[in-house]
């Protein structure tokens, strides 16, 4: 308790630790308490002194330096949410938001160099580690889990419903806008006969899967998607949204209409948020994605305003929860002394955890979606024919 005083001291005209953790238990995640998804606090002073000046990047980066432990915390994170909990963490966060952007207006993060390095930051890391946390399908974006009870099945039936969705057939031409690491570029060359064109800003992706292609008709580009040249059937992007910026979205669809033939079809596979934020979690713009920025219904809408049609929007955001928690738990039994652990530390793991399990309460607690939107443009006469 007298570390708690200490921390109410040390945050002069601010909350205070002892109401924080009121707030706390108030959400049904008491502090020291025995569920499983109650916060186990090791270092007092430093958990209550980084959450009460630095919010949510405090609160995670006191976590990964094991200043407290959850052992279910997914549901702590959702329960935090749940009760809106993430609002008062975020203020901090908003604070340094206001003050770098009134000091650099004209500052662009989605720039072609700084969206490389950013993309660089989260997915070079090492593919070993995400060979072992993704598995063989080496696909990073949620899974389609309607019929399916294991993490490749739930891969392999998003990836087939993606193309049904795109209505491929043998000898169309489709671009793959944030291939990742190709696995639904070669999943629609090798099942659906349609040549693939795949961008990727990260070079371990792109050298990946220009590996992998054999003799499948698929070309691997390490290219920024406003490069892009040409005119494809069907154009597809999955998980790229989320790094595009809302000052780019207009860009964005501009891009993809000037590539998209007249009469062809986009699909649009993003997470999205149940609201519109000018701002992204500060942890994980720091830690995870620099400069990324998940859209609402709304952004996407006035972004698509007269560039597209929509024909169907799809939310699959329930099935994100279990993909992480899959995805989690091939790392746990992956991160072996002589391997993974060796490599990136308890720290490491502990980083990972963090943002897998915080993620899985996101969309536990419906605060985070993955929409599939299907577009076409003015030009198509053919009547579109609803997968699901």
């Amino acid at each position: 308790m007298s570390a708690i005083r200490q921390g109410c001291r040390a945050d002069r005209g601010g909350m205070g630790a002892e109401r924080l953790a009121a707030r706390f238990a108030a959400a049904g995640v008491p502090i020291g308490g025995a569920e499983p998804w109650a916060i186990q606090v090791r270092d007092e002073q430093r958990f209550f002194a980084e959450v009460l000046t630095r919010g949510s990047l405090g609160f995670g980066e006191s976590y990964v330096a094991g200043a407290w432990d959850a052992e279910r915390l997914d549901e702590t994170v959702r329960r935090l949410l749940a009760a809106n909990l993430d609002r008062l963490l975020s203020v901090p966060e908003r604070i340094r938001l206001a003050a770098r952007a009134a000091a650099s207006p004209l500052l662009d993060r989605h720039s072609r160099r700084q969206a490389a390095r950013d993309v660089a930051f989260h997915y070079d890391v090492g593919n070993d580690l995400y060979r072992a946390m993704l598995g063989p399908s080496m696909v990073y974006s949620c899974g389609y889990w309607a019929q399916a009870d294991n993490l490749d099945d739930a891969q392999r039936a998003k990836l087939d419903l993606i193309c049904r969705k795109l209505d491929l057939a043998p000898g169309q031409r489709l671009l793959d806008i944030g291939c990742g690491w190709g696995g639904l570029a070669f999943h629609a060359a090798r099942h659906y006969g349609v040549r693939v064109v795949g961008v990727t800003l990260s070079r371990a992706q792109q050298e990946h899967a220009a590996a992998e292609t054999g003799d499948l008709p698929v070309e691997i580009s390490l290219q920024d998607y406003r490069d892009v040249r040409g005119r494809f059937d069907r154009i597809v992007s999955v998980g790229m949204f989320e790094h595009v910026g809302a000052r780019h979205y207009r860009t964005f669809f501009d891009a993809t209409a000037q590539l998209l033939a007249d009469d062809g079809l986009m699909l649009l596979h993003t997470i999205g948020r149940h609201d519109s934020t000018a701002h992204t979690d500060a942890w994980i713009d720091r830690h995870v994605f620099p400069g990324g920025k998940l859209p609402s219904l709304a952004q996407i809408g006035r972004a698509i305003e007269g560039r597209f049609i929509v024909e169907d929007w799809h939310n699959v955001g329930p099935d994100y929860d279990r993909t992480l928690l899959a995805w989690w738990e091939n790392l746990r039994r992956a991160w072996k002394p002589q391997g993974l652990a060796a490599r990136y530390g308890d720290a490491g793991l502990r980083h990972w955890r963090y943002y897998l399990l915080a993620c899985a309460g996101f969309f536990r607690a419906r605060h985070g979606q993955l929409w599939q939107v299907v577009l076409c443009k003015q030009g198509r006469r053919e009547r579109y024919r609803r997968v699901v």
